[in-house]
């Protein structure tokens, strides 16, 4: 089969700020020495900097064993999460948590009450009966208790299983059942856009008619103090907790002891409800932290994930925490009361490092690319983005209007699966380039290969993205599906690579340029095309403010292009046939003309998920005239569904 066409170019590269460099975790030298550490010797590599970064209760005498896909990391040893996260920084006076909520009421928590507030709820786990391995499920929104509930989870070796709290009950009761959970802990009520979701109530239509019969317990936090019905297995938060202090020591964790349980959002068929583990999961969070965001302990982090998903595990809850850094959390939507919502956080709470998803940088361009200007962003030394590849236009205008010049950006690339940053720039040390996640970390091997197993050496040709060696937080199994684990991340190359399932090329500087998932590749006329490029080239117009990408039946192509287009406020109606021409044309220009879309669809907005990402199998289904299929219980705005249905 033909690898897959690059034709679009960006030629722009931004070096390192001069007086970030001085001062950042890594420079040349450092980074230079880890990778040569690395490629002479990998076990030492990993033992380093397991012994640097971890508090261990006992030390690890091997570095991995075992054979793909079935590694264990650092075998023999004993640590605690929880300890590592919060023991270690008790006594420094220091700030560990600010929350913000959506109407703008302010809470600080220093470690030494974070330590407090865990170790006194981990007590009240263990009076319920809650022991060692059992599950629980958080249906929680981002706020403090529910790190709190996440942290006490890992002291006691309670492995936790987050479900996003805009899933529907249907999707919670799916994920309840598949790891048989004994408790769910959830809030009254929460604030989203100004309306009250009310999360208690999805619990009981979840936990309804014996759906889920291995629940116990539903522990409920009073968050909004509205009314609920109180069932007799209903336990309110504040009246489970000690009267007083009770020390909980910290459960003495193997390695390879689970952690938690983390479903992907089931784009195709059941969610896989994906394994993560003790110590290698925390090595790979500090060093990440450390080394792409450049984490030091006076700074404040902000990571706009919900901790419903892997990026709020990684880079709110667990890696931040174990660094002593401060975490920002926001319990709200980032365009509530009004769009300028987040310059506002990050000026009022000198915010230091921002990270955030690509969509939700592109969502805030279009509703006002100049707001930036009227807050002091000074206090930002680097930014962020997550969740899928950034087109240039906007990388250029982040770097320009919230970083001012001078702020590196990081654009990670990762997944759940990986459980911490694969593939990124080191923003002391990188020349970037917009759109590309640059180089994989020290410690990484990728690997771009066709589908037959052979290296694609071609410059700006693209192919199936895989990692070639095992790293620490590398995801342990998919529970309770062994067989699913093999068939989906490892049979395609016999077990010899982990399969990513994205598309990727390398430019002529090495660089790794995401082309989108590999069920994103078009066929047209026998060109493998990535949707990504379409995408970028299409959002690259002036006048355009988002872009989806999807392919449809042909009867002479093969396959066609079907891209789905928001543009910026009061520019043009919709309907305009026109401006499609002029973006045909446009397309044609930037990459040619066979990436040029055969429809193009306007609309108000594009299907997102409350976490930003653009939910392109539906777009599909549109496109293709099909049934909509899947979970869309996610989904921010379920009505523009209606409206690309009818524009069709």
């Amino acid at each position: 089969m033909k690898n897959i066409e690059s034709k679009l170019t960006e030629s722009r590269k931004y070096k390192p700020d001069a007086q970030f460099s001085s001062n950042a975790n890594l420079n040349p030298k450092l980074l230079k020495e880890l990778n040569s550490l690395y490629k002479k010797d990998p076990d030492k590599f990993w033992a380093n900097l397991a012994n640097k970064e971890i508090k261990w209760i006992k030390k690890f005498k091997s570095i991995y064993t075992g054979d793909a896909p079935f590694y264990q990391w650092f075998k023999e040893e004993k640590l605690n999460i929880s300890e590592n996260c919060l023991d270690r920084h008790r006594g420094n006076n220091k700030n560990a948590i600010i929350h913000i909520t959506e109407n703008n009421q302010k809470k600080i928590i220093s470690y030494d009450d974070l330590y407090l507030l865990v170790n006194n709820f981990s007590y009240s786990l263990k009076s319920i009966g809650l022991k060692k391995g059992d599950r629980v499920i958080i249906y929680m929104p981002t706020i403090p208790e529910s790190i709190i509930a996440m942290q006490s989870c890992a002291r006691l070796g309670l492995i936790h299983s987050v479900v996003f709290a805009g899933f529907s009950s249907e999707s919670l009761k799916n994920r309840i059942n598949d790891c048989s959970a004994k408790v769910v802990i959830t809030v009254d009520s929460f604030m989203r856009n100004g309306k009250v979701i009310q999360a208690k109530a999805i619990v009981d239509e979840a936990l309804m008619n014996e759906n889920c019969p291995t629940i116990d317990q539903c522990i409920v936090y009073k968050n909004l103090g509205k009314k609920i019905i109180f069932n007799d297995r209903d336990l309110w938060w504040h009246e489970i907790l000690s009267p007083k202090t009770e020390i909980v020591e910290p459960e003495v964790m193997s390695s390879e002891d689970s952690l938690f349980i983390l479903y992907t959002s089931g784009s195709t068929g059941k969610p896989k409800g994906i394994i993560h583990s003790t110590a290698g999961y925390l090595l790979n969070c500090i060093i990440t932290n450390k080394w792409v965001f450049d984490l030091k302990e006076n700074d404040i982090f902000w990571c706009t994930a919900d901790i419903g998903w892997i990026t709020g595990h990684s880079y709110v809850v667990y890696g931040p925490l174990a660094t002593g850094s401060t975490i920002l959390i926001y319990d709200g939507a980032p365009t509530f009361p009004k769009p300028d919502r987040f310059w506002d956080i990050i000026e009022n709470n000198k915010v230091t490092i921002f990270y955030t998803a690509p969509t939700a940088i592109r969502t805030l361009m279009k509703l006002g690319e100049d707001l930036p200007d009227k807050y002091d962003l000074s206090s930002l030394r680097l930014l962020g983005t997550v969740g899928e590849p950034i087109n240039p236009k906007a990388w250029v205008w982040y770097q320009l209007k919230i970083g001012n010049k001078k702020c590196p950006i990081v654009d990670t690339w990762w997944q759940t699966e990986t459980g911490a940053n694969i593939i990124a720039p080191i923003p002391g040390v990188t020349l970037t380039t917009p759109g590309t996640c640059t180089k994989p970390l020290p410690g990484i091997e990728i690997g771009i290969i066709d589908d037959y197993g052979n290296n694609v050496d071609s410059i700006n040709e693209g192919g199936n993205l895989v990692i070639k060696n095992p790293w620490p937080s590398m995801l342990r199994g998919i529970w309770g599906d062994k067989k699913r684990y093999l068939d989906t991340y490892w049979k395609k190359y016999n077990n010899k690579f982990y399969v990513t399932g994205d598309t990727a090329r390398k430019d002529k500087d090495g660089n790794i340029w995401i082309m989108g998932r590999s069920d994103d590749v078009v066929n047209v006329s026998g060109h493998r095309l990535g949707t990504m490029e379409i995408e970028s080239a299409i959002v690259s117009h002036q006048y355009v403010a988002e872009a989806a990408v999807v392919s449809y039946k042909h009867d002479v192509k093969g396959e066609a292009i079907h891209a789905f287009v928001t543009l910026k406020n009061n520019f043009i109606s919709y309907n305009n046939s026109d401006f499609s021409d002029d973006l045909r044309e446009w397309v044609k220009k930037k990459i040619g003309s066979i990436a040029k879309p055969e429809r193009i669809s306007f609309s108000d907005a594009l299907p997102k998920t409350r976490s930003g990402k653009i939910m392109r199998r539906l777009l599909r289904n549109i496109a293709r005239g099909e049934d909509i299929t899947g979970d869309t219980s996610t989904l921010e705005n379920e009505n523009i569904l209606i409206q690309l249905k009818n524009i069709l």
